[in-house]
């Protein structure tokens, strides 16, 4: 009943840039919070950034000053625009929502992630 779906994700160099892209579609009432998280080979998925309805966001020390997550409520998209990419930012990128669907109750949400690779 609803999809998200990513793009935006690839090889980039240290210090190079990535923008992120989520759109959710389908049966949608409403969305809610919205969020990035990611999953290094090895290790446990982290929430990178979170961003509210309101566009309150919270983001994991390691991206403060370097990433930035927005949101687009009429294209029930959300971005995560990354700079000044390290190797350490490796990792598969998962969208994830809270939504409450038509006609039914809300529930969380996740894309198919995007491999986000920082190489030189």
């Amino acid at each position: 009943q609803v999809q998200l779906v990513e793009s935006g994700g690839g090889l980039v160099q240290p210090g190079g840039s990535l923008r992120l892209s989520c759109a959710a579609s389908g049966s949608i009432f409403s969305i809610y919070s919205m969020a990035w998280y990611r999953q290094a080979p090895g290790k446990e998925r982290e929430l990178v950034a979170h961003i509210t309805s309101r566009n309150s966001t919270v983001y994991v020390d390691s991206v403060k000053g370097r990433f930035t997550v927005s949101r687009d409520n009429a294209k029930n998209t959300v971005y995560l625009q990354m700079n000044i990419l390290k190797p350490d930012d490796t990792a598969v990128y998962y969208c994830n929502a809270e939504i409450r669907i038509l006609g039914g109750g809300t529930s969380a949400y996740w894309g198919q992630g995007t491999q986000v690779t920082v190489s030189s």
